[in-house]
């Protein structure tokens, strides 16, 4: 098959990473795979690529930073363009901005069968009304509403990243047997492995200290859950250290009433982030139970189970069931008290410690979770559309 992935997210960033693990083991099957994303800075002119066997075509978008977010109709016109020198067997489009739907619906008039994937909830009762700025929430809110929702239905199947999006997939009108449910892999391409003692060595981090990882941005709600759980984990552990690994636009620095045992990466690299996992003894998933965190199922968790950590989540969404049921950390209701409670439990048992770091190697083998078998779901998906066997019985 001929098969093209749309992304609005900047290369290497966000979805685009979802996308990129499909189409490296597509490839691999034997497909043709092209995978159009945005630029990193790209302003006026498209650049083409090879990567893993995948055709990467890099769009300009007239925006800068943050704002490269699928909405620059410069960025839309010029994939509008590419989509014509191209004849693809299914379009793939992941979340539905302009600059990912415009050149998929062109390619569906033209007889191409569309998946939609869909792997957070922006719209109304979404990530939107996290948006602490009243008057931003209030104009973004009916647009990200009929970009998310009003083209649900077009598509001949639908890709989710989790059950609340299927749930609300199914409330659009979409039918439930077009509908498939794919999680992220649970493997990570190119994850290095440290030890807890090299790691904190090359980092300079003590090795008495008991530190806490999060890795990547969060809401202004989680931000504050996070900075409350650790003030009373500091009050109980004294050498307790929060590493937030990765950039947040909310960061918890700000908000702890111990800013000095807050140790803030920045922005980093693959190798970057997985010495610095090695370095820490728990990673936790502090969020608030809202539709935004119900509707998405988050990459750090994969990240988390790569680097073999135990993990400390609330009971939010499809990846506190993971972590119930896989055994590789605790689940508790999103209180600062529980999340802080849980860690202190934790570091006190050294047992159970072992435990869930060996439940989370022994998940991130399993080949039933891994990138290969989530790729190879899709491509059934795409063969049962091109052979007219679509929706399954």
């Amino acid at each position: 098959m001929n098969i093209l992935m749309i992304v609005y997210n900047v290369v290497e960033r966000g979805t685009y990473f979802r996308a990129y693990e499909f189409a490296r083991y597509l490839a691999r099957f034997g497909h043709l795979v092209t995978l159009m994303a945005t630029s990193r800075d790209g302003r006026f002119r498209s650049h083409i690529r090879s990567s893993d066997g995948i055709q990467i075509i890099e769009t300009p978008d007239l925006c800068t930073g943050s704002l490269r977010a699928g909405w620059d109709l410069y960025n839309a016109i010029c994939r509008l363009r590419l989509v014509n020198s191209q004849e693809f067997d299914i379009v793939h489009a992941f979340e539905t901005r302009p600059v990912v739907l415009f050149p998929a619906l062109k390619l569906r008039r033209a007889g191409v069968p569309l998946v939609l994937d869909w792997c957070d909830w922006y719209g109304r009762g979404g990530s939107v009304e996290e948006r602490p700025n009243y008057l931003l929430r209030t104009i973004l809110r009916p647009v990200e509403t009929f970009f998310e929702e009003h083209f649900r239905t077009k598509a001949a199947a639908t890709t989710v990243i989790c059950s609340t999006l299927s749930q609300r997939a199914q409330e659009l009108g979409v039918n439930e047997k077009t509908i498939t449910i794919v999680p992220n892999g649970f493997d990570i391409t190119g994850w290095e492995t440290h030890t807890k003692k090299k790691a904190r060595g090359l980092l300079g981090l003590n090795k008495n200290d008991f530190i806490i990882a999060y890795v990547g941005s969060l809401f202004p709600q989680d931000a504050q859950l996070m900075a409350e759980a650790f003030d009373l984990v500091c009050a109980k552990i004294p050498k307790a250290k929060l590493l937030h690994i990765g950039k947040g636009k909310y960061g918890v620095r700000a908000l702890a009433a111990h800013p000095e045992r807050v140790i803030q990466t920045g922005g980093v690299s693959l190798a970057e982030m997985s010495l610095n996992l090695a370095a820490c003894d728990v990673c936790w998933l502090p969020f608030k139970d809202t539709n935004a965190n119900r509707g998405r199922f988050p990459m750090k968790f994969s990240n988390y189970i790569a680097a073999g950590k135990p993990i400390i989540a609330t009971d939010v969404g499809d990846v506190a069931q993971y972590v119930r049921e896989r055994g590789v950390g605790m689940v508790v209701d999103d209180a600062a008290s529980s999340l802080a409670e849980a860690v202190c439990k934790l570091k006190s048992d050294p047992v159970k410690q072992i435990a869930f770091t060996q439940a989370a190697i022994d998940l991130s083998e399993d080949s039933r979770f891994n990138w290969e078998s989530r790729a190879r779901q899709i491509e059934r998906l795409y063969l049962s559309i091109t052979e007219g066997k679509y929706p399954f019985e």
